[in-house]
C-alpha cells in the first residue's frame, strides 16, 4: 500500500453565508498523479489553495507529509511546488535570471540549464519570459515548481489554451516528473487529459466530492449501470488525426 502523503478531512471553507467547500475528505498517495475535477465554482481551486497554504480554511484538518497545516505551514511550503500564473513572473527578465531569482527566494542552489533541459527550453535560456509562446510559458511555469526539489507539485489547469502538440508534450513532461518520484496534484477541464494522466480523480460539485476512484473504475461503474454513448466510439479522435497529420513535435511561435 502506497504511503499517504496528503490527508484532507472534513474540510470546510465559507465566505460569509456562502459555503464554498462543504466537508471534503480525501487522501493522496505518494508518487501518484491525483486529479481534482469539477465545473467552475465547484470548490476545487479553493481546496487546492488551502492545501498550498495560500488560503485559510474555516474548519477541518490537513496533513501534508506528516506536517499539520495549522502548526507547520512554513514547513509545508518547503516541500511543495505551486505552478504560477503569468502574473507571477517579471516579463523583462530572461529564463536564467528568473530561475536564479526564484532559487534565491528558496535559498536553493540550482543549475538553470539543467532545469531548462527538463522542460525542453535550453535554447530559450536567454529569452525574456514575455517573448515565449503559450506552450513555452507553461513549460517554464512547471520548471519553476521544481526549483526547491519538492515532494509534491500542484498544477492548476496547466494545458488550458495550448495547441495539441504543446498539450501532449506537456502530458509527457508531467508523466516524467511523476517517474522521478514527485507526487502531482492537477486540476483540468479536459476529461481526456485526466483519463491519460491521473491514477485517481476526485470529482467535486457544489463543494462536495461526489465520486473518487481511478478513471478506469469510474468509467466501468458507469457502463455497469447500462449507460451507452449515443454514437459509436471510434478507435481515434480528431485530435489523433491532427497530431498524425501535423506531427508530434512542439511548434514554437
Amino acid at each position: 500500500m502506497a504511503k499517504t502523503i496528503i490527508q484532507v478531512k472534513d474540510l470546510h471553507k465559507s465566505y460569509g453565508e456562502f459555503e464554498a467547500v462543504k466537508g471534503i475528505t480525501f487522501d493522496v498517495y505518494e508518487g501518484e498523479i491525483f486529479g481534482l475535477l469539477g465545473p467552475n465554482g465547484a470548490g476545487k481551486s479553493t481546496t487546492l489553495e488551502i492545501i498550498e497554504t495560500l488560503r485559510k480554511k474555516t474548519s477541518g484538518s490537513i496533513i501534508v507529509d506528516g506536517l499539520n497545516l495549522d502548526a507547520d505551514p512554513n514547513e509545508i511550503k518547503k516541500i511543495i511546488g505551486v505552478q504560477l500564473q503569468a502574473s507571477g513572473f517579471y516579463p523583462g527578465l530572461n529564463l536564467v535570471e528568473l530561475i536564479n531569482l526564484f532559487a534565491g527566494l528558496y535559498n536553493e542552489e540550482t543549475d538553470p540549464m539543467e532545469l531548462l533541459d527538463k522542460v525542453n527550453l535550453r535554447d530559450k535560456a536567454k529569452a525574456k519570459y514575455k517573448e515565449l509562446s503559450g506552450g513555452q510559458k507553461q513549460r517554464f511555469s512547471i520548471a519553476t515548481t521544481l526549483i526547491n526539489k519538492p515532494k509534491i507539485i500542484f498544477l492548476d489547469e496547466p494545458t488550458t489554451g495550448l495547441d495539441p502538440q504543446a498539450r501532449r508534450n506537456l502530458w509527457d513532461l508531467i508523466l516524467d516528473i511523476r517517474k522521478q518520484g514527485t507526487t502531482v496534484i492537477i486540476t483540468t477541464h479536459y476529461m481526456d487529459e485526466a483519463e491519460v494522466l491521473c491514477d485517481r480523480v476526485a470529482i467535486i460539485d457544489n463543494g462536495k466530492i461526489i465520486a473518487i476512484d481511478s478513471p478506469a473504475k469510474l468509467i466501468d461503474d458507469l457502463v455497469d449501470t447500462g449507460f451507452e454513448r449515443p454514437v459509436q466510439v471510434k478507435k481515434a479522435n480528431l485530435e489523433d488525426v491532427f497530431i498524425n497529420l501535423t506531427g508530434y513535435s512542439i511548434r514554437e511561435d
